[in-house]
């Protein structure tokens, strides 16, 4: 057979290219990859106690959730991360090869047997239980150069423009805002006038909770309405209150002679944020970074163009003075290696 190719170098050059011709047409319908797995899927369990200090969060949360979860179906370990800003993240992994879904549903089922022992305002908070890898595969920074933005407003932009289209992205497992948090009421308490007037920090908690509320009002002329009545009318009412001058007004304490007592007059009313615990920074300016967090078993060089396309979209419409880039792309560093 060599002989018969060497006497005939033409045969010979026409089957290699007629091979290299096939490989290439082959090569374009090929899996990216076509390694197993090797990494132990993750689900991370996450949740957060406003107020508490890590050994609380550990006693009151963490302990509870882990009770519950530890044992769950093809789990091998499982890690608790508790920080002093009330935040909690549970990392249970799970066996190579086991369905990942199966295990998100089995985890799930866990979080929602411990939910009886958990505090009320975690309970209020919600727990999440999403499955995602640990390290972030992007970091996508929002920033204003001339300094027209401070963090708070970077920040709730993010949340609220961003992070539901980055979510929407096929292989994305999870999205979290690092360096700010939601808007909040801020209400700071004067201690020597609250103790002055008998008053405690839970009284003015049931006060805001009793009128910071929606009251659906009903409606005029509904069924059954009398006879020649050929309108109905949905009564609106004010909702929520909605800035510091009506929180203001909340009364705490209606006194005997008919004067009442309100929040204006025991505490100093602001705007601000939920935590403070956290604030972003990018060559020491205001910056909010969202980290993207990649969906195991997804392509990680897709993922990463999708969000880069997806952002470049959405910066069309920022406000004047603001920009993202990204600042951390580990695809873009495994491409380099």
């Amino acid at each position: 057979m060599a002989n018969f190719f060497i006497n005939r170098p033409i045969v010979a050059m026409v089957i290699s290219i007629l091979m290299v011709l096939v490989g290439i047409i082959v090569m374009r319908g090929l899996p990216i990859s076509q390694f197993p797995d090797i990494v132990p899927p993750m689900i991370n369990v996450t949740t957060t106690y406003i107020g508490a200090s890590s050994v609380d969060v550990e006693q009151s949360v963490a302990t509870p959730l882990e009770q519950q979860i530890n044992g769950v179906e093809n789990m091998i370990y499982m890690k608790s991360i508790n920080a002093n800003d009330g935040t909690l993240t549970l990392q249970v992994s799970f066996d190579v090869g086991s369905d990942l879904d199966m295990s998100n549903v089995l985890t799930q089922n866990r979080v929602s047997q411990a939910t009886a022992f958990l505090p009320g305002s975690v309970k209020n908070y919600g727990v999440t239980v999403k499955k995602s890898l640990v390290f972030p595969l992007l970091l996508v920074t929002l920033k204003s150069p001339e300094g027209q933005f401070d963090n708070n407003f970077l920040s709730n932009y993010a949340s609220i423009n961003i992070n539901d289209y980055l979510s929407r992205t096929k292989g994305v497992g999870d999205v979290k805002l690092f360096g700010g948090s939601d808007y909040a009421m801020r209400i700071w308490v004067k201690p020597d006038v609250l103790g002055k007037l008998g008053l405690t920090v839970p009284d003015l908690v049931k006060a805001v909770q009793d009128q910071n509320v929606i009251s659906p009002a009903g409606q005029i002329g509904g069924p059954p309405a009398p006879e020649g009545t050929d309108f109905t009318y949905t009564v609106r009412t004010q909702g929520r209150l909605l800035n510091e001058e009506e929180f203001g007004q909340i009364i705490v304490r209606t006194n005997p002679d008919g004067s009442q007592l309100r929040m204006k007059d025991i505490a100093r009313i602001e705007l601000g944020t939920l935590l403070y615990s956290m604030i972003g920074r990018n060559n020491g300016n205001p910056a909010a970074v969202v980290a993207v967090y990649q969906l195991p078993g997804s392509n990680a060089i897709e993922v990463a163009e999708k969000i880069k396309e997806t952002m470049n979209e959405l910066s069309k419409n920022f406000p004047p003075g603001m920009i993202h880039e990204i600042s951390l792309d580990t695809h873009f560093q495994l491409k380099k290696a």
